[in-house]
């Protein structure tokens, strides 16, 4: 009989849903949660009674060997899931190949990341058709860092004036009968599809969407406030990248901005580098969308982890300068450098959100979006072993996908 793998982590601050724990316990058997909370009110000792509970069925003498860090009062909270990510450490969700997604799955979960939808560009067919391809395989193994969930289709239907770093050449209006053969080929692969939803044919498509549980989000576009407030009576239900690629806000034309802000059905992406989105933007946001309705996003591109250079992005060249990425021909900004435990501590330390809030951005918003929140993005028993570990000054110290330690 093989003994469970146990881990106690005890002296931290854990983060659940709805409460921050003081020297708090949490509890990992194999590759789930089986207590999370206040020391006191552990079973005592808690990972004793947690195997119990399991049908534990090694050996009796070495059951009450666990694995016991002390955070030294750090904090424990629930790995982060990125909605929006075209990749890092060099590779591209669009090379469609495993060994690009095991460097971009490594990349970002060793920063953080526990789960990811592989997000694509404004490009030909067959291209975006080889990505989907490629995550459904890579799924059927052993994924060695993040949990690549499935993927967030941005463009190619997208409006051209509001294009930003997408593909002019490539952009066409939505085409249901691309979905339709994605969700047909490989169901529930495609989790999100970014569009402009004034564009003609936008909003059959999106009840469409809607219908079979697939994130329709508004992004690079021109709509209007009018427009946005249509498209999520048919069932729109997010905002790409909120601020950027969008009508702004006026105060006799709200834009798509104002729409985002004001209708409770949407939920917002941000990219919280500094760079995309003021903080002072970003706290007026988080004031319209708090508590449920601001996921934190990256939008990180090859670049991210490596120096400044020139890269690629969507067959378009990019310059990447003191971690900023741009298009070459132009001022377009062009996805991030960020990481997720970067843009964590950038929302507590640069916009001064508490980090119960940080963490409801970073990973229980996107996993209520995404429909996962029974099994993940929240510390309760039961849930997936997801989870992060930081110092009281919120270095990462460990990440745990599935209770697999990565650091």
């Amino acid at each position: 009989m093989k003994n469970r793998h146990l881990t106690r982590i005890v002296g931290a601050n854990v983060i659940l849903e709805n409460e921050v724990v003081e020297n708090g316990i949490v509890v990992l058997a194999d590759d789930h949660i089986v207590y999370a909370g206040h020391a006191e009110s552990a079973p005592p000792p808690a990972y004793e009674a947690a195997i119990g509970s399991h049908h534990y069925e090694g050996d009796p003498e070495h059951k009450d060997q666990a694995v016991v860090i002390d955070a030294e009062g750090g904090w424990v909270l629930p790995g982060f899931i990125d909605m929006h990510v075209h990749g890092g450490g060099g590779a591209d969700f669009m090379d469609a190949t495993s060994e690009a997604y095991e460097t971009i799955t490594r990349f970002h979960g060793r920063n953080g990341t526990t789960t990811m939808l592989a997000t694509t560009m404004t490009a030909p067919r067959e291209a975006i058709d080889r990505a989907i391809a490629a995550v459904a395989a890579f799924r059927t193994g052993d994924m060695p860092g993040a949990d690549l969930l499935g993927v967030h289709v941005e463009g190619p239907f997208v409006n051209t004036d509001w294009r930003g770093a997408q593909n002019p050449a490539y952009i066409v209006p939505p085409q249901p009968e691309w979905a339709e053969a994605w969700e047909r080929d490989y169901p529930g692969l495609v989790r999100q599809i970014t569009l402009a939803p004034e564009i003609d044919g936008a909003l059959p498509f999106i009840q469409w969407l809607n219908e079979r549980g697939i994130v329709a989000s508004s992004g690079h576009t021109a709509g209007t406030y009018e427009q946005l407030v249509a498209a999520a009576d048919h069932g729109l239900r997010q905002a790409t990248h909120t601020y950027n690629a969008m009508t702004g806000l006026h105060h006799r034309k709200p834009g798509t901005l104002g729409a985002v802000m004001t209708d409770e059905r949407v939920y917002a992406e941000i990219i919280a580098d500094g760079h995309h989105v003021h903080p002072a933007a970003i706290q007026v946001l988080a004031k319209m969308k708090l508590p449920n309705r601001l996921i934190m996003i990256t939008d990180a591109i090859a670049a991210a982890g490596l120096p400044d250079g020139d890269y690629e992005l969507g067959g378009l060249p990019v310059v990447v300068k003191e971690g900023v990425c741009k298009l070459r021909d132009g001022d377009s900004l062009a996805g991030s450098t960020l990481t997720s435990i970067n843009a964590f501590r950038y929302l507590v330390r640069e916009v001064g959100l508490t980090m119960a809030e940080a963490s409801r951005c970073a990973s229980g918003n996107p996993a209520r979006q995404l429909g996962i929140a029974d099994r993940t993005g929240t510390l309760a028993a039961g849930k997936a072993a997801d989870l992060l570990l930081l110092s009281p000054d919120l270095e990462l110290q460990q990440v745990w996908v599935k209770g697999r330690a990565l650091l």
